[in-house]
């Protein structure tokens, strides 16, 4: 598998590759990041999530709504004679006069036209009317004209079979949504393709129905409207990471340039970093309808639609990066054909290798030979460099009367020995 050296074709072979950072390797998508070959990891992870989502919808179970169980719904204007109504003594005033805490108290909206709903179990016509008589005697909500008006508290009986029909017709959605998105996926793609999918959003769902289950928070039809879009988002991140694999492997088995998993890995890095950008661009959104709608409004529903968008869109992600593509990995190489062509890819390697290390102890003994005619060079160049030691003037003389008589010249000089000459 790739490593996190990044090599070129300019890299010389007794040279180690440059090293980029984190970011750089992100935003160059070279296959630096070893993720299909940390599969066993991603797995292990996955199934103690899963674990966990699971246990605590068993054990701990989810907290409905009153769409979904029935009950009572009474409102009233947050503005009151005396000024804005509190929460807390709209719930003090609940359980002093009926004796039982409601299920829920929440602001809806915000100036003149916010509202307080109050939501509790099913409540008879007696204890409904108690409620209102002892709200508006002790809160005064005004009206449309300004004035205190008992007109001004409104109720409603919610059926749990309301809730139960959107569920209902959510799970026909859901079953429809998935077996299209199968077919889809094995026309376009292939059939392991699909079946990934399938299971990157199959661990989507539980696990964002196994963070509701653990924070504890009102499941509302806005939960169940919210799954649905969380499937979108996370099919079409899975989507695009499947397209660069199938544009990555074609042809793939005539050739040995990679093998399946190493072209898996490459198409997971060159998507990363955007799969990264488009998930921060969607959180930013969701993330200030959970601010704004809960810490500034407080609206439960914008609360429940914004938590299973938030973690639906980082469940769907990390699914389709750590995942959806180990997953095809390893249904893929269950076939004979990618086994050996992976074995193939690495029996060229190892010779590619081995005819490197040849041409490196060839480089190296030659390098060895050039070394040594350099120190000759250099030695014969120091030598013809120092100067000629200077003679003392007897010594001079004495080279000279020696070349002199090579050459058949005397010195000037008598030397008194006949020299064969007649004197006239």
């Amino acid at each position: 598998m790739a490593d996190e050296k990044t090599y070129s074709l300019a890299t010389p072979i007794d040279q180690e590759p440059k090293k980029h950072s984190v970011f750089a390797r992100l935003y160059m998508g070279t296959g630096a990041f070893n993720i299909v070959g940390r599969r066993k990891i991603w797995y292990s992870a996955t199934v103690v999530l899963l674990l966990v989502c699971i246990g605590s919808m068993i054990f701990r179970g989810f907290n409905p709504s009153i769409e979904f169980v029935g009950g009572t719904k009474i409102q009233l204007p947050a503005v009151s004679a005396e000024g804005r109504l509190d929460v807390d003594r709209v719930e003090e005033v609940f359980a002093d006069t009926l004796g039982k805490d409601p299920a829920a108290v929440q602001e809806v909206g915000s100036g003149p036209d916010a509202t307080i709903d109050i939501r509790s179990e099913t409540l008879t016509n007696a204890e409904v009317a108690k409620l209102k008589d002892a709200l508006y005697e002790q809160l005064q909500p005004l009206g449309t004209d300004g004035e205190p008006d008992r007109a001004a508290i409104s109720d409603r009986a919610l059926s749990g079979s309301w809730g139960g029909e959107i569920t209902e017709q959510a799970i026909i959605a859901l079953v429809v949504f998935l077996a299209l998105v199968g077919l889809f996926l094995a026309f376009y793609f292939e059939r392991w393709m699909a079946v990934s999918a399938l299971l990157a959003l199959g661990f989507d769902l539980t696990t964002t129905a196994g963070v509701y289950s653990l924070v504890g928070f009102e499941v509302t039809p806005s939960t169940v409207i919210g799954l649905l879009t969380i499937l979108g988002f996370s099919l079409y991140d899975t989507v695009v990471v499947f397209d660069k694999i199938k544009e990555n492997s074609k042809n793939l088995l005539d050739l040995t340039r990679m093998t399946f998993p190493e072209a898996a890995n490459l198409a997971v890095n060159q998507v990363l970093m955007r799969s990264i950008n488009t998930s921060l661009v969607t959180l930013l959104p969701v993330l200030a309808l959970l601010v704004i709608g809960v810490g500034m409004l407080g609206a439960g529903t914008l609360k429940d639609l914004a938590l299973v968008m938030s973690v639906g869109t980082v469940a769907g992600t990390v699914s389709s990066v750590l995942l959806a593509t180990p997953l095809l990995v390893d249904f893929k190489m269950r076939y004979p054909e990618y086994r050996e062509h992976e074995r193939r890819v690495m029996e060229r390697r190892a010779q590619t290798q081995q005819r490197k290390g040849q041409l490196n102890e060839q480089i190296s003994v030659d390098e060895e030979t050039l070394e040594a005619e350099m120190r000759r060079e250099r030695a014969y160049a120091a030598a013809s460099s120092v100067p000629g030691r200077t003679l003392r003037r007897i010594d001079q003389q004495r080279v000279a009367g020696k070349e002199a008589r090579r050459s058949g010249r005397g010195s000037g000089r008598p030397t008194g020995k006949p020299t064969g000459k007649r004197r006239r």
